[in-house]
């Protein structure tokens, strides 16, 4: 798939640079609109006006939706009013929506000047919503039914109507109030008598969310239940839109980027990496760095109060390193791992001591396996082949058992803090690999030289 974007990009642009541009049309007429959108990341400002304005109307405001905000604010800019009120009224209105989001103040202001009556009272609608809610996510055309209609109207007004919608494969059928009490899909109308009634074939229990629900969770619905949309009821269960599996994918891959930024230590950006300027990376990095820094202060104080033991005994100091790596890996594993699950819907608070029980044991096996290695590793490496008198079995013993020890804690406190953030409130991912590396970086320490001054004579 790659291979065949790049080729449509590279053909495009050669056939832009050669301005054969009646061949040009005649390439990017049946293709994806997600396709042809990636042809104008790589256009001058001057060419994506020029290309956008050779593209079939229909398939022009498909690409528009799929272009980047800085080249949708460009082309807004070079449209006179005749040309921006052609294009919105192609779009469905969550996209619209969506588009007035990423824009700047006057950009919103002359879209809803060109915007039909319908569409400024339903963005504006959609708009109040809160982020990341059921109801900012959703689009409110979808075909409506009654229970009184047969399956032969309802099929008329499908043919009707049906061009404007997002989707006519699911129908929802409301009573006079707009309350949802079923819905009917195209393949059972499609092979229903004509002269049935949509009461008689329609399903009853509906699975539907509220205007205020995460997007998150109603994401994690669509590959629970399969479903290619979802209708959303405000608090009096009337129907107010639906959420259809495309709009599910992009929240998966917004979840997906956040959750991975915040793991790394890096305040979540909408903006593509190449696109963000340095001064806003800077921004969104060097807080959790400080934050970090601050926080080793106390594997600083802990190494400071054995400062002079480790003088009497400095072999002991090549190991730290390992130690603290081993740990803080440790740790990674078991909260990406639990991450995942409470991301998937698979793990719950209420599974915390399954989860620990579990990782209880598969700490301890970690840790037996990489004690035995380590004292065979100290014992070949650092005393015969590094020649380091200063190591012995009881070093060795004594960076095992840290391993160990180290390990059984890392993976506890892995495991925990991410199902303890999600409980009181913040995301799990805020607790991960940074906060759990350093606090693993802590225990190890402590562990080491409390297993030191135990076995070691000269060491306290």
């Amino acid at each position: 798939m790659d291979e065949i974007e790049t080729t449509l990009v590279e053909k495009a642009l050669e056939l832009i640079e050669s301005k054969k541009y009646a061949e040009l049309k005649r390439l990017v007429k049946h293709q994806e609109p997600a396709d042809i959108g990636e042809i104008f990341e790589e256009l001058s400002p001057e060419q994506v006006a020029l290309v956008y304005r050779l593209l079939p109307k229909e398939l022009a405001a498909e690409v528009f939706v799929e272009m980047e905000p800085d080249n949708q604010e460009l082309l807004i800019n070079s449209f006179n009013d005749t040309e921006l009120r052609a294009m919105l009224d192609e779009l469905y209105y969550d996209d619209t929506a969506d588009i007035i989001e990423e824009m700047p103040a006057n950009v919103v202001k002359r879209i809803l000047k060109n915007a039909s009556p319908d569409m400024r009272k339903t963005v504006n609608e959609l708009l109040k919503y809160p982020e990341d809610s059921a109801g900012s996510i959703m689009t409110t055309e979808f075909v409506r039914l009654k229970k009184k209609f047969t399956v032969e109207e309802s099929l008329e007004l499908i043919r009707r109507v049906g061009i404007d919608k997002e989707t006519i494969y699911t129908c929802y059928v409301t009573d006079n109030q707009n309350r949802l009490e079923g819905i009917v899909s195209a393949k059972d109308l499609l092979l229903s008598p004509l002269n049935k009634k949509i009461w008689e074939i329609m399903t009853e229990n509906v699975i539907s969310v509220n205007t205020r629900d995460d997007q998150e969770e109603i994401a994690q619905m669509f590959g629970k239940y399969d479903f290619i949309a979802l209708p959303v009821t405000d608090n009096e269960n009337r129907l107010v839109g639906i959420i259809t599996v495309d709009d599910a994918i992009d929240v998966m891959q917004e979840e997906v980027e956040e959750d991975f930024s915040k793991m790394a230590a890096i305040t979540p950006s909408d903006t593509e990496y190449l696109k963000t300027p340095v001064v806003k990376l800077w921004l969104s990095r060097v807080p959790w760095l400080l934050l970090l820094m601050i926080s080793a202060t106390f594997t600083g104080m802990i190494l400071s109060r054995f400062e002079a033991s480790l003088a009497v005994l400095p072999a002991l100091t090549i190991f730290i390193p390992m130690l603290m790596d081993t740990g803080g890996n440790s740790g990674s594993q078991a909260s990406v791992t639990v991450i995942r699950g409470i991301s998937l819907g698979q793990v719950e608070f209420k599974d915390f001591f399954k989860v620990i029980w579990k990782e209880l044991r598969v700490s301890l096996m970690c840790g037996g396996v990489i004690g035995l290695v380590a004292i065979g590793k100290v014992m070949l490496v650092d005393h015969l082949i590094m020649h380091n008198d200063d190591v012995n079995i009881t070093v060795a013993l004594v960076v095992a058992i840290t391993l160990m020890a180290t390990i059984v804690c890392a993976k506890l406190i892995g495991c925990s803090l991410p199902m303890l953030a999600k409980k009181i409130g913040f995301d799990p991912a805020v607790m991960a690999s940074p906060f759990i590396t350093t606090i693993v970086d802590a225990v190890s320490l402590v562990v080491y030289f409390s297993v030191a001054s135990a076995l070691l004579p000269n060491f306290h």
